[in-house]
């Protein structure tokens, strides 16, 4: 199914798209998507956590994740990869396991004055209802990633802050101010 999904055009309910632009280089946000050790600081939505992340990160590698909102909730999402075109293009599928229906996400990489902008695409969805459930998570995992992305930016690129990233505001508010001192401090080296 997966393999048809590419060629298939789907009506505009089946379909989830976003586009982003986070403040990190292209690399730096690819690499989000491809290491469990920096998945699980931001993936999934504000609430959520993953308490378990596996990824063999290869064309038909398989990749499954559970996510967790509370000691009495938690499910399983898993895929496989379908295309790796570092640091460009990812297409995986995704599966649910309450429901087992095979979606397909692709994301598209673009860079753009040292900022990447990502092109995010899902689908087939089976409702309205499961299409606008998926929007609110993967937005408000994506507002994670850009705060997220932002913390590693002001550091070294090392696996730096909270195990998980919440308060998006504040993580925000803080990783500029950290961008700042290491922008002053790069500064006053120079001169």
């Amino acid at each position: 199914m997966a393999q048809s999904n590419s060629a298939r055009s789907f009506a505009p309910d089946e379909v989830l798209e976003i586009t982003r632009m986070f403040d990190a280089p292209r690399e730096l946000a690819w690499r989000m998507w491809c290491d469990p050790e920096h998945m699980v600081r931001w993936h999934g939505p504000e609430g959520y956590w993953l308490t378990d992340c596996e990824i063999d990160f290869r064309v038909g590698g398989r990749w499954r994740r559970c996510m967790s909102r509370a000691a009495d909730h938690a499910h399983w999402i898993y895929g496989t990869y379908l295309e790796i075109e570092e640091p460009s293009r990812l297409r995986f599928t995704y599966i649910n396991d309450f429901d087992e229906h095979e979606m397909v996400v692709t994301l598209d990489f673009t860079e753009r004055d040292g900022k990447t902008v990502m092109h995010f695409h899902q689908a087939p969805f089976i409702s309205v209802e499961e299409r606008d459930s998926h929007a609110w998570g993967w937005s408000s995992g994506l507002d994670l990633l850009a705060a997220y992305l932002l913390v590693v930016k002001a550091g070294d690129g090392r696996l730096v802050g909270r195990p998980r990233i919440d308060g998006v505001a504040e993580d925000i508010a803080a990783a500029k101010a950290r961008q700042e001192e290491v922008r002053r401090a790069d500064t006053a080296k120079a001169h």
